[in-house]
């Protein structure tokens, strides 16, 4: 194969990396959605049957006691796998961006055709990223930082009326026991994220790092 045909292979699947990367990442959008939809209605199914529960016996706590665990593991599941997502979803456009910068370099005519450099930058800083790391005070605007709330609401609720039942106490004791539980559980979800987040952009700079390396050795 001569060099004008290996160039010709090369744009080509270049092209093809750059649609399988941006259907990935309407993939990863359509999972993350559905998975906070049945999160919150199930939450909101379970709101509503305690409700009609409330009317018609006597006693809710065998119920609540039934519901609150599952709906809190469910919770935990969907936060797990909606940070994934939202971590691959930037990987994801950290290569997109690649390409692009290689198609911009191609030609003179490409700046007409492609934002400049500067433009990927303001791209990740309108995100709340910094390279494939989440800013700290953007990450309260995720998804996963949704459900995590939510999460964490329903296991400080959970604990409170526990603390209610079994140490007799009075209820705003209890109100304030579930709004301190609430608060640590959601402190405890926000570093998960931050750590997760560093830990991947240093793996996303090792492994550049090994890449020029490489290459550096090959020229």
């Amino acid at each position: 194969m001569d060099q004008q045909a290996r160039e010709q292979a090369f744009m080509n699947a270049l092209a093809t990396e750059h649609f399988v990367l941006q259907a990935a990442r309407s993939a990863i959008v359509g999972d993350q959605v559905g998975r906070a939809t049945i999160y919150i209605g199930a939450v909101s199914g379970a709101l509503i049957a305690f409700g009609f529960l409330a009317q018609v016996v006597t006693r809710l706590d065998p119920f609540v006691i039934a519901v609150l665990p599952a709906l809190f593991i469910l919770g935990e599941l969907t936060f797990a796998a909606m940070w994934h997502n939202s971590v691959e979803n930037l990987v994801l456009l950290h290569k997109m961006q690649a390409i692009r910068g290689y198609y911009r370099g191609l030609v003179p005519e490409a700046s007409r055709f492609f934002d400049p450099p500067e433009a990927d930058a303001l791209h990740q800083a309108a995100l709340g990223t910094v390279g494939l790391r989440v800013v700290p005070l953007r990450m309260l605007f995720t998804g996963a930082s949704v459900v995590a709330a939510m999460n964490s609401i329903l296991g400080g609720a959970g604990l409170g009326l526990l603390a209610a039942q079994l140490g007799q106490l009075s209820d705003s004791v209890a109100v304030v026991v579930g709004l301190m539980v609430a608060l640590i559980l959601f402190g405890l979800h926000l570093l998960y994220q931050q750590r997760q987040s560093t830990q991947v952009g240093l793996d996303q700079r090792a492994g550049v790092g090994r890449l020029d390396a490489n290459d550096g050795g090959m020229s």
